[in-house]
């Protein structure tokens, strides 16, 4: 009998964690789509990776070199609008803007956040949007490497901003595996991909949480 109420306490808890697990994760998509309304953020990134592919692709110098310097300004917009963004969030509390460095966000999340002393780790996306910002503002301005190397890092830095939104309504997990599904890149050789003070910034946030 003692087995069977243990079985049922357990089975009661895990169903309480989960539905408060499911309810944070819908919170969380909701916030940031009500973030990123106002912004053409993820159209932006679209124009700009079939962009660059295009450009690529595009065997005749005159043309290749014309699509690269159309693509400059949407790199410039998409930075502006990602700095506001950043901004916008930065008003919200603290509370609602903690990302879980677990792997996978699981059941005990929910009771690791409310009790700290347990392990609760987290990173605040207001703190790693201005990051980002500061990255592709830097990397549409760069002149290094001409225009092909300027669209390879900022490539990485829309990578690593998408990662890290993902990341925020999902999981760290989820996050890398939706960017090796949808991208063919990984999490690992996106941070190798990006310019070298990102990676040094965002490692740093990553382990200071």
């Amino acid at each position: 009998m003692q087995a069977l109420d243990f079985l049922l306490a357990a089975f009661a808890l895990g169903l309480v964690l989960w539905s408060l697990q499911s309810r944070a994760t819908r919170a969380r998509v909701g916030l940031l789509a009500r973030q990123l309304q106002p912004y053409e953020i993820e159209k932006l990134m679209q124009t700009l990776s079939e962009g660059y592919a295009r450009a690529l692709d595009e065997t005749d110098a005159q043309r290749r070199e014309t699509i690269w310097q159309l693509l400059q300004s949407s790199e410039k917009r998409l930075a502006e609008q990602v700095a506001r963004l950043a901004d916008d969030c930065a008003q919200r509390p603290a509370d609602q803007t903690q990302m879980s460095t677990l792997p996978l966000r699981g059941l005990l999340e929910p009771l690791l956040q409310s009790l700290p002393g347990l392990g609760w780790r987290a990173v605040d996306l207001r703190r790693l949007l201005h990051l980002h910002a500061q990255a592709l503002q830097r990397a549409a301005n760069s002149a290094e490497g001409g225009a092909a190397r300027r669209a390879h890092t900022f490539l990485a830095e829309m990578l690593l901003l998408q990662h890290s939104c993902h990341w925020f309504c999902r999981s760290r997990t989820l996050a890398s595996a939706r960017l090796l599904a949808h991208h063919q890149s990984s999490y690992e050789r996106v941070l190798e991909s990006v310019h070298p003070g990102t990676r040094e910034d965002y490692l740093r946030l990553i382990a200071r949480a």
